[in-house]
């Protein structure tokens, strides 16, 4: 594969200091310009002030990058022909020289091939609501099934199918653990109101997650770790269900399906919340960069961790 590893990670990673990979289709896709190009500096920014190297994920010119420099960030951010690229996508952006950010199945899949371990983002894709008539499923889920990441997100996109793919990602054997919850996260909102089976409290009990992954060995799998968006900050419940609901039905009257629905309804939201589900959103996606920052260097240090708490059910 045609990847280009950024000096800075590339020297990061040989020394054993920490590394955070951010993906790129937020920047080019999930926020307005020139905003996008703001975010993406913020992110790459609170990455370091946690002692952390960025890597923002993309593809340019035929190229998998792993490490953008300015001139490549802002190109993403502000080109309009730049394209979403899953890995599914990959080969052939390679192939004809395309231009692309990278979704989470790709930004995982080229971040654990170039040796990192900590990937933020803000909501993982999933199951989509009505999956038994459309067998409409994310491709994240089972790439994440493949890679030996560890993924710090806000739980899935809430306007998906959150038991479904949480039951999902247990067939698929994707670890999932609450950060400080015993609840998984539901992206806009603190809380899914699906119970997890493990909960961490600490940066230091999720490096031993990884490193007991790493004694373990056998088939490799993500670790999923949800890290809810702070109450104060959430989208308020009452308005999220009924923007929701208005649009799932929206959807359905224009006739929209597959790979439509997704961008429709986020865009739905943003504007029928008028932007406080995408403040919502950049709350949580911080909160991840932070957190993903702590837990790359508790990794990276090598101290010993505390067991993880048990979560609601006691298992």
């Amino acid at each position: 594969m045609s990847t280009q590893v950024s000096e800075e990670v590339r020297e990061a990673l040989h020394e054993g200091r920490p590394v955070v990979a951010l993906e790129s289709t937020i920047i080019a896709h999930g926020l307005p310009r020139p905003r996008n190009l703001a975010v993406a500096l913020e992110l790459e920014e609170l990455v370091r002030a946690g002692g952390a190297v960025p890597a923002t994920v993309a593809v340019v010119d035929g190229t998998a990058r792993v490490g953008l420099d300015r001139a490549a960030l802002t190109r993403i951010a502000e080109d309009p022909a730049v394209r979403k690229l899953g890995h599914r996508d990959l080969a052939p952006a390679l192939a004809t020289g395309a231009t692309g950010a990278t979704t989470v199945s790709a930004t995982a899949w080229l971040a654990d091939a170039a040796g990192i371990r900590v990937f933020a983002t803000g909501g993982l894709g999933g199951v989509h609501r009505g999956w038994t008539e459309t067998q409409d499923e994310s491709a994240d889920l089972r790439l994440l099934a493949r890679v030996g990441i560890t993924v710090v997100c806000a739980g899935v996109k809430s306007i998906l199918d959150v038991p479904a793919t949480l039951q999902r990602l247990e067939t698929l054997g994707v670890t999932v653990v609450g950060y400080g919850t015993e609840h998984f996260p539901g992206f806009y909102l603190s809380s899914s109101g699906e119970p997890v089976d493990w909960t961490l409290r600490t940066p230091e009990e999720v490096a031993a997650v990884i490193r007991a992954q790493d004694r373990l060995g056998g088939p490799r799998a993500a670790l999923v770790v949800g890290n809810p968006v702070p109450v104060a900050e959430q989208l308020d419940p009452a308005l999220h269900d009924r923007v929701l609901a208005g649009g799932l039905a929206a959807a359905q009257e224009k006739g929209i399906s597959g790979q439509g629905v997704t961008p429709f309804l986020l865009e739905y939201l943003t504007v029928h919340t008028e932007g406080a589900s995408l403040e919502a959103n950049l709350a949580a996606v911080r909160g991840n960069v932070r957190l993903a920052a702590s837990i790359a260097g508790a990794y990276g240090a090598g101290a010993d961790g505390v067991a993880a708490a048990p979560g609601a059910d006691g298992r």
